[in-house]
């Protein structure tokens, strides 16, 4: 049975905030904290879970290189399979890829061609979502092999980067949002 909300876990206290990390003017929210506390590191994934019942998944699709890390925990969960999108070159098998905005330039993600098949159910999960084009790359690498995006999941959001929007028409949940 689910707990209310109320008497579960406040997670975003085990956020860290490091203030000028990459670079100055950036507030880094680091999961590290949350993932060293097992309590904590199993009710964020118990959350995605829940998230995801229902909804019967058949691949949860993680980005490099946090979003491997839970997401691996909630196909096991879900009782799916798991695929990694990655930085290129770093997949040995033929791929398929996707390209994004970054501040300045473009970045690219790829995945196996054989990682999604045809009509399956995909739920996207990354650690953070902030101006979105990471996960907008993953949705359009899961649709390219004939994948349903069923969810978008995240740990974080940041609400003021409206990442959320390069998402429209999708489900996107997140644990916590600042």
């Amino acid at each position: 049975m689910t707990e209310p909300l109320s008497e579960r876990l406040d997670l975003a206290s085990k956020i860290r905030a490091i203030p000028d990390f990459p670079k100055e003017g950036i507030l880094f929210r680091d999961i590290m904290p949350m993932l060293q506390d097992p309590v904590a590191l199993r009710e964020a994934v118990d959350r995605l879970v829940e998230y995801g019942t229902g909804k019967h998944v058949d691949v949860v699709l993680g980005a490099e290189a946090r979003g491997f890390i839970l997401g691996a925990a909630m196909a096991y969960g879900l009782g799916a399979g798991f695929a990694c999108a990655r930085k290129p070159g770093k997949l040995p098998w033929n791929t398929v890829h996707a390209e994004y905005a970054l501040e300045y330039g473009t970045d690219r993600l790829e995945l196996h061609e054989d990682a999604i098949r045809p009509g399956q159910n995909v739920l996207i999960h990354d650690d953070l979502l902030a101006t979105g084009g990471t996960a907008k790359a993953k949705v359009e690498l899961a649709e390219k092999l004939g994948g349903k995006v069923v969810g978008v999941a995240f740990i974080i959001e940041l609400a003021a980067l409206n990442g959320r929007s390069r998402l429209e028409g999708y489900d996107v949940f997140s644990l916590i949002t600042y």
